[in-house]
């Protein structure tokens, strides 16, 4: 209940943004896009609002910027079953350097790109 809150308001809020033309995170994705992939990636309600508020405090002057995606917690277990049917990937998740948690990167294709 409380992600789909969030996640509407932050579509209202890029929608509105992108029409009035105002666009200056120092980040890729943008802040907003960051903590809309961690309402949906991260298990944890309360860590995904806690990284996305540090990530919007970064958001200025005194740092660089750059590409910045998401790193969430996550625990794959050995047994689980995929389905034998095709599925849509989203979000890719990839071990970050130290190996102590992911980075999510989404997936821009389309059902029917190649």
């Amino acid at each position: 209940m409380i992600r789909r809150v969030l996640s509407n308001f932050l579509k209202i809020y890029q929608k509105f943004f992108t029409l009035i033309g105002y666009g200056s995170c120092r980040y890729y994705p943008t802040c907003s896009e960051y903590a809309k992939w961690q309402l949906e990636a991260n298990p944890n309600i309360f860590k995904a609002l806690f990284f996305s508020s540090l990530r919007i405090l970064r958001c200025n002057q005194f740092f660089d910027g750059g590409i910045d995606y998401p790193k969430v917690s996550m625990r794959l277990s050995e047994n689980s079953k995929f389905p034998n049917r095709s599925c849509t990937v989203r979000y890719w998740f990839v071990p970050d350097a130290k190996g102590k948690g992911w980075k999510v990167i989404k997936n821009t294709f389309s059902k029917g790109d190649s």
